[in-house]
């Protein structure tokens, strides 16, 4: 008797997976939950490591021991930044010509599955490394080592700079590797679980999460919405502007969310630490009109749907500011985002079956075999 099948949405839509204790989103009231902690709260007084830590604490392998202390996994991962500075070489002759995504998914593949350093805090040391020298690369600049003494955030824009930044920038950095290190079960957590319920192992993980991220629809929208404030280019054109997008059918980056139906909580955490730097509060009040014409537009527009501004927008200021060319958005996002996907991977190891779906066959059937009469 063949198996009763369920048909559901494409796209998964309100379908359930899984049970995570990593984070959970809360599109109807507009709440990230990471671990028991509301993200505005964790983010003010834990860190890129304490998020981390947050993340790990007992899921990571026993074998790598201190996951649930930020100074810990911060001591674990500078160890892994500087471990990972001796790939370099072999990263940069192998990715001229290559954008710092495409980059970062050589250098994935550059890390052994039989590396002695735990492999969560080996491809988290490596991502800030390999992406500081591609982007040197890029400027014709030798790669800069790491400086174990200093937090991810911290070094990950000496490296860029050639210099320490201002504590204001670097404290900047590390609120956004916080707030966009988990998001419940997007497109490259999934498929990191995907990948990781085979068995095929951490690293291999980590590098097909990346290749989802890399699709413009999940991780690529950051750098658009700077495009689109400078062709905005004054608030009192931007009604005219969204006015003449609408008409095109063009998507709108940096509003409407997958799951959130109310305001990105993230967008708020991030436009606050915009708020902090130094030289962007005209560009910060700038976007916040663009921001409010865009959302009365998407009201008149498109009626009966809620749409709201999502990380993405703020992201692309606080980016912007810290002087993370544009070309490099999604790949940063990336350095936040393995941490969770990491968190992920060690729980669908701990638990979960190989992830087989059924599909519902829609093609054309063999024909019947004609029986003569005897």
């Amino acid at each position: 008797m063949p198996m009763l099948l369920t048909r559901v949405n494409s796209g998964l839509d309100g379908v359930v997976v899984a049970d995570t204790a990593m984070s959970e989103v809360d599109g109807e009231a507009g709440r990230l939950i990471v671990r028991g902690h509301a993200l505005e709260d964790l983010v003010a007084t834990r860190g890129f490591e304490g998020v981390a830590a947050l993340l790990w604490e007992g899921h990571a392998p026993s074998a790598a021991g201190g996951d649930g202390n930020a100074t810990a996994v911060r001591e674990g991962l500078a160890a892994a930044r500087v471990r990972s500075f001796a790939d370099v070489p072999k990263l940069l002759s192998a990715t001229r010509g290559l954008n710092p995504v495409e980059g970062l998914r050589v250098g994935i593949g550059l890390l052994p599955d039989s590396e002695a350093t735990p492999h969560h805090y080996l491809v988290c040391g490596a991502m800030p490394v390999f992406l500081a020298a591609l982007l040197n690369a890029e400027k014709g600049l030798p790669p800069i080592a790491p400086d174990p003494d200093l937090t991810t955030a911290q070094d990950l824009l000496r490296m860029i700079r050639g210099q320490r930044a201002g504590a204001v920038f670097e404290a900047a950095l590390d609120t956004y590797l916080a707030t966009i290190a988990d998001h419940g079960f997007n497109a490259s957590t999934f498929t990191a679980r995907v990948v990781s319920s085979t068995r095929a192992g951490l690293i291999s993980a980590i590098l097909a999460a990346l290749c989802a991220l890399k699709g413009p629809l999940h991780g690529g929208a950051p750098g658009p919405v700077l495009d689109m404030l400078d062709e905005i280019g004054d608030a009192a054109r931007a009604e005219a502007w969204f006015a003449e997008t609408f008409a095109k059918g063009t998507r709108l980056m940096g509003f409407g969310h997958r799951i959130y139906k109310v305001r990105d909580p993230r967008a708020d955490v991030l436009k606050r630490a915009v708020a902090t730097l130094p030289a962007t509060a005209g560009r910060l009040a700038y976007a916040a009109a663009v921001e409010q014409g865009a959302i009365a537009a998407l009201r008149k527009h498109k009626p009966g749907q809620r749409l709201d501004t999502n990380v993405e927008y703020y992201t692309a200021l606080l980016l912007e500011a810290l002087e993370v060319p544009r070309s490099a958005f999604t790949a940063l996002f990336a350095v936040g985002r393995t941490a969770g996907w990491c968190a992920h991977v060690f729980e669908q190891e701990q638990g979960g079956r190989i992830i087989r779906p059924q599909s519902s066959y829609v093609g054309p059937r063999p024909r019947e075999p004609v029986v003569s009469a005897a």
